[in-house]
Parts: C-alpha cells; sequence; structure tokens
C-alpha cells in the first residue's frame, strides 16, 4: 500500500523550517525554537527509577513515570500560572465507586497580585497561583523567577515578554532606569549580570514562530526604486562602458 504523504505528518513542522523564509530565521532563535526539553513535573511525582521494590513482597517492580495530560486555556498565556494547567478526568457520583463515573475537570485556584520588578523598575498586575508565589520566593524574587525559569516552565507569553523587557534593558544598560540615582541603577545591573546575552539575541526571545517570521520579513523589505532611477544607472553604466570600449590613439611627438 502506497503512504499517503510523502513525508509523515510528525515532521511536517520540522521540514518547514528549513524552506522559504523559516530558513533564513536567525540560527540562536531556531535552536530555542526546536529545543525538545521536557516540562518540569507539575500534576505529579515522577518516581525518578525504573524499578522499586514491593513492600509486601520485596521483589523489584517496574515502575513507569506517565504525565498526566494537561489543558492550558488560553487565559494562561496572560497571566503566571507556575506550569499549573486544568487537569480532566472522572469522578463517581455520590463518591460511590458502583455509581456512574461522571467527568470532571480540576482547576487551579487564582489569585490577582502585584509583582515588582527591579529592572523594568514597575508594578505588574497579574493572575497567579499559589505555586507561582512560591517559585518566586524560592528564586529570592520576580526579577529572578523570570529570568531562571526556561520558556517550557514558564509557559506563559506574558512571562517571555517580560523576560525579553528585562534581557533587553540588560543588554542596553538603559540610563532611563533610576536616572536619578547612578549607584542603585549600577547595582541593578552588577545583580543581574550573569543574565546578560547580545542584544541581537535578545531581541528575539519569547517571539512566537509568526512574530519571528513577521520580524526577520520587515528586516527583510526593501522600498522599490523608481523606475527613473533604475533607468539613469542603467544608461550610465551603458554610456560609460562605450566609453572604456573605444580605441585610445596616442599621438606621436615627432
Amino acid at each position: 500500500m502506497m503512504p499517503l504523504h510523502k513525508y509523515p505528518p510528525r515532521i511536517w513542522q520540522a521540514l518547514r523550517l528549513k524552506e522559504g523564509i523559516y530558513s533564513r530565521l536567525p540560527a540562536h532563535y531556531l535552536r530555542a525554537h526546536e529545543d525538545a526539553q521536557e516540562p518540569m513535573p507539575v500534576h505529579f511525582k515522577p518516581h525518578g527509577v525504573k524499578y522499586k521494590r514491593n513492600p509486601h513482597t520485596g521483589q523489584p517492580e517496574r515502575v513507569q513515570d506517565i504525565p498526566i495530560p494537561i489543558y492550558y486555556p488560553p487565559e494562561s498565556q496572560r497571566g503566571l500560572w507556575g506550569g499549573e494547567g486544568y487537569v480532566q478526568g472522572f469522578r463517581y457520583a455520590n463518591n460511590d465507586k458502583l455509581s456512574t463515573r461522571l467527568r470532571k475537570t480540576w482547576k487551579p485556584q487564582l489569585f490577582v497580585r502585584e509583582l515588582y520588578s527591579e529592572i523594568l523598575d514597575k508594578t505588574f498586575t497579574v493572575q497567579v497561583t499559589m505555586r507561582t508565589l512560591d517559585l518566586v520566593d524560592a528564586c529570592f524574587g520576580f526579577d529572578f523567577y523570570i529570568l531562571k525559569t526556561p520558556k517550557v516552565d514558564l509557559n506563559s507569553k506574558l512571562g517571555m515578554d517580560l523576560k525579553r523587557a528585562m534581557l533587553l534593558r540588560l543588554a542596553r544598560k538603559d540610563t532611563e532606569l533610576y536616572p536619578d540615582d547612578t549607584a542603585k541603577r549600577e547595582i541593578i545591573y552588577e545583580k543581574y549580570k550573569a543574565f546578560v546575552i547580545p542584544e541581537e539575541e535578545t531581541e528575539w526571545v519569547g517571539l512566537s514562530l509568526e512574530e519571528a517570521v513577521e520580524k526577520q520579513r520587515l528586516l527583510e523589505k526593501k522600498d522599490p526604486a523608481p523606475l527613473f532611477k533604475v533607468y539613469t544607472e542603467e544608461l550610465v553604466h551603458k554610456l560609460s562602458m562605450e566609453k572604456l570600449s573605444e580605441p585610445v590613439i596616442i599621438e606621436q611627438k615627432s
């Protein structure tokens, strides 16, 4: 039986990045986009081993770490949920295992909190979970949480936009940060200097594929030259070539 497609559908996304404007995106952006890092487990505790000893029989038994499927609603991209999402499953009616199973969705408890950024010198009102607040405390600050947490664990468009803004300010050493307090500004830049990367890479951090393609298109965009300029340059080039092709007559002195 002949296959329906020349290439299997699971690699279509990877093949698309190898042609057209996608192939002209910066190499560092493509590496970050293709990074298949696994997210940190949030809704389950992994065993971390392949075998565990049965406490009753004493025999080793094979165990598996199977991630729980999580649904991330669109509003999670506008907040900082700390990797939490909707978990869908079933429950028994009236807690009776002999009764009908009913569908159930477990949702994280959300809070609206104000988080202050030292680098941006601004307070943001963000929808968060308790896990997010615990992670911020574990990182000793909101800026450290945003800068240290990988994209796959942030899982938030807002979080990546904040990371890009912070990295841009660090890369440019913007003097608009605490303009009246130079000493404090230098303390902030010294505190976060470990996260500084080149500005040309920082501008692409956190961009979606569609945003990156649009940015690349604008970089490659060239305004059309007026036709009279094109024809004038062609005429000047043609006349110069004709002049160079004319024989040079050298008069001999008697």
